[in-house]
């Protein structure tokens, strides 16, 4: 009788074009074990021309993973692929995880849960407020918007350069959210509680737009869902000013803690030794 853990071990994935940059085989791997849990996961690049391939393979059990994480370019077509989306994930359009259960690949998006409790985590009372400003209307916006419209704000106003694309968002997402120019974003951040940056702007080291903040309530929360630099530039003026910021890594190890408990059987948790693990890898690169 064979019972070596490498035959029987649940194996999951993350795969995107490229991936190797991704820090989630880190992550998950610290939780195996802290929790002294069988399992493996590991980096799967595959190319877009090859992604229903793969799924196909997932599906039918050829490739040997019980599921796994997706980043770009494939939430898309992981969400057209999947045989059992959830609501998040129909609503959005995109999944970011993946299942196997009774035959059937189920898929939800978890980005949107992740974005809450770093949130929850960092500035408890951060949704005490009816309006937030959303800067940015690309991909990553669309699960940030969803998440603040489900928790419970009143207005979400979209603010981006181009803003047929947050047109496009608010007809998405329903009459709380409304869409505007750059140029309305002093007006609408006036009274707002928090202000969510989802565009790349002051990633790697790249310039951010001068925002004057002071139109916020004294006690709004400013914060960024791009974690490297962990102090974006735009927290940083946050901070500058007197304003409450909580960074974008937090949002990233709790967005995969709905997967590992699907694939590995224990729900783990975001901790700080974690956090400093991810920091000291982002600081090597």
């Amino acid at each position: 009788m064979d019972d070596s853990r490498e035959t029987h071990e649940p194996k999951a994935f993350v795969t995107g074009f490229p991936v190797k940059h991704s820090r989630s085989p880190l992550i998950h791997a610290y939780w195996l074990k802290t929790l002294n849990l069988p399992g493996n996961y590991q980096a799967y690049e595959v190319a877009p021309e090859a992604f229903a391939d793969f799924i196909a393979s997932l599906k039918n059990g050829s490739i040997g993973f019980v599921g796994g994480n997706v980043t770009i370019p494939h939430k898309e077509l992981a969400f057209k692929l999947a045989d059992r989306p959830d609501e998040l994930s129909k609503e959005l359009g995109a999944s970011n995880t993946l299942w196997l259960e009774d035959g059937k690949l189920f898929a939800t998006n978890t980005d949107g849960r992740g974005f809450t409790a770093n949130l929850d985590e960092r500035r408890a009372g951060w949704d005490r407020s009816d309006r937030v400003v959303v800067f940015g209307a690309g991909g990553a916006s669309r699960a940030v918007i969803q998440a603040v419209r489900d928790r419970g704000f009143k207005e979400i106003h979209v603010v981006n350069r181009t803003v047929e694309r947050a047109r496009e968002l608010a007809d998405r997402f329903g009459p709380k959210v409304y869409a505007h120019p750059t140029a309305a974003l002093a007006e609408v951040m006036t009274g707002a509680g928090l202000f969510i940056n989802t565009t790349s702007l002051g990633m790697d080291g790249e310039a951010a737009p001068v925002i004057d903040f002071s139109p916020m309530l004294s006690n709004a929360v400013v914060t960024d869902i791009v974690y490297v630099p962990l102090k974006t530039p735009i927290l940083a003026q946050a901070e500058e000013q007197g304003f409450a910021i909580v960074d974008g890594l937090g949002m990233l190890l709790h967005q995969a803690v709905p997967g590992f408990e699907k694939w590995f059987g224990r729900r783990p948790v975001v901790d700080e030794r974690l956090r400093a693990l991810i920091i000291a890898d982002m600081e090597k690169h």
